[in-house]
Formats: C-alpha cells, structure tokens, sequence
C-alpha cells in the first residue's frame, strides 16, 4: 500500500486499507492489480482522473505524425497552381504527416477518369522522395483520391 505522499504503507488487509483511506477522506485505488499481492495507493480519485485527461491531451498536442492534411484541386489545373499546391504537399510530409489528395470532377469532367489518374500519379512520381503511397488511387462519386505517407524521419 502506498500512502498519499507517496511512501509506502506496507502490507495491510483491504478493510483497513479502505478504513485509512476513508479516514482521510480520500479514495483507495489499484494501482498495479496482476502484482501479487497487489499495489494500491490512497488518493483523490477525481483529481487522479483530471490530472490524466489533461497529460493525455497535452501529448495529443505534441502529437501530429497522425495528422491527415487534405489538398484538393480540379483534373485541368494550371502548372503553376499544382507548382505551389505540390510545395504545400512537400511541407506537410517533411513535417512527418500524411496527405491525402483529392483530385475533384465538375459535371462532364467525370467521363475522363484518365486525366485525374495522370495527374494524381504524376503527384506521387514527383514527392517519391519523401512519401509513399498509403492507400491507392480510389475513385469515389465525383472525388479521385490517394493518400501519401511521408518517409521523412523526424528527429
């Protein structure tokens, strides 16, 4: 048992365990339950269950290989425009997040698949140094897509 300064108790029953922990107005909570005989630790529940919460959304925060950044463009787009949209791309993989790519079709566009598979494999032909492909060309409604994972490691 562990005491709520963090020095150990010793080996005690539960009733007396739970009658100290009580006494201080505080809870009895199993810290370690596959240890034999198991570690419990007089604490404040709540506070314990807040103070978790906000370590985990601070590393959340930290977090961003799992982020997925979306890039959306037309099969007709301009050099120049897929130029700057290709140097964002560039951006979020050296960042070591992963970008998925949405080539959109407009009314009859739809008919010509092939310039929107051109475009997205020209895409992945130009950022093969820094990504892999996660999952393929799909094509879904009016959306082509793929999504690119970056090969970059972070230090």
């Amino acid at each position: 048992m562990i005491g709520p300064d963090g020095k150990q108790l010793g080996i005690m029953k539960t009733s007396e365990a739970l009658e100290l922990a009580y006494s201080q107005n505080l809870d009895l909570v199993e810290v370690a339950p596959h240890e034999r005989p198991p570690v419990v630790k007089i604490m404040d529940y709540g506070k314990f269950k807040y103070e978790m919460k906000k370590r985990e959304k601070a590393s959340k925060k930290t977090s961003k290989a799992g982020e997925v950044k979306e890039i959306g463009m037309r099969p007709h787009i301009d050099d120049h425009d897929l130029q700057i949209k290709m140097r964002k791309m560039r951006e979020f993989l050296e960042a070591g997040m992963k970008v998925r790519i949405k080539v959109m079709f407009r009314g009859r566009e739809v008919v010509h698949k092939d310039h929107g598979e051109k475009l997205l494999k020209r895409i992945i032909d130009e950022l093969s140094d820094i990504a892999t492909v996660d999952v393929p060309i799909q094509f879904e409604g009016r959306i082509m897509s793929v999504l690119l994972r970056s090969t970059v490691k972070r230090k």
